[in-house]
This record gives C-alpha cells, structure tokens and sequence, in this order.
C-alpha cells in the first residue's frame, strides 16, 4: 500500500508543480486564452494521484500485485499518464509563446499525445481487468 501512496504523492506533487507553472507562465506571457497547460494539472490530479489513490485502498483487500496484469498496468500506466502531461505542456507552451509549428510538427506533438491518451487509457483497462480478477479469486 505504501509504494501506491508514494506513487500517488509523486503525481500530486507534479500535479501542483503543473498548475503553478500553468498560472505563472500565463502571467509572466500576459497570456489570456485557453491553453492545453491547463490540462496538466488535471491529468496528473485525476489520472495520476486519484487512481493511485484508489489502487492502494484496493491493494489493501485484494492481491492486486499477483495480478499479471496488475504489474503490465504499472508499466503501461505510468509511461502514459507522464507522456500525456509532458506533451499537453509541450502544447500549451508553444500555444502560450505563439510559436508556429510546422505541420510535422504540429502533428508529431499531437501524435505522441495521443500514444501518451492511448497508453493510459490500455493501463487502465488493464487495471479494471485486474481488479476483476481479484474480485471472482
């Protein structure tokens, strides 16, 4: 239980560091749109601290870390999750600086954005499949 709290206080500690940056950086640009930096802070808070939150109260009851399925989540999940947040930033600074990205580059960003979504969105079927497992066990 101890290592998913770890886990999820790393993700709310990054979460923090994303929205203070998110607010700072805005400012200091004199920046008043919509920008994906503002989506940092939400990933890492939801995806990252809250499910890691749920995984350790679940631990607690079921043997999620026999689950094989369990340990392919840990891997797939937290190569995603930071994917998706460091190419949301990506983003949200090159929108927050109006720096004009060539097509490559622009679909390159949304490319690895979208392997960071589709990353994290396996890890967490996989979590589901495990839990599932645990709950017929």
């Amino acid at each position: 239980m101890k290592k998913y709290l770890n886990i999820s206080l790393i993700y709310a500690i990054a979460a923090m560091v994303g929205g203070v940056f998110y607010r700072e950086f805005t400012k200091w640009n004199s920046f008043t749109g919509v920008t994906m930096l503002g989506k940092v802070h939400a990933h890492l808070f939801l995806l990252g601290m809250m499910v890691f939150l749920f995984v350790a109260l679940f631990s607690e009851s079921h043997d999620l870390a026999g689950q094989k399925n369990f340990s392919l989540f840990m891997k797939i999940y937290n190569i995603g999750v930071p994917l998706t947040a460091v190419m949301l930033a990506v983003r949200g600074i090159t929108q927050v600086l109006g720096t004009s990205l060539s097509a490559g580059a622009d679909a390159a960003i949304s490319g690895i954005a979208g392997i960071g979504h589709i990353l994290t969105g396996i890890g967490l079927i996989l979590l589901l499949m495990s839990l599932k497992k645990t709950a017929k066990d």
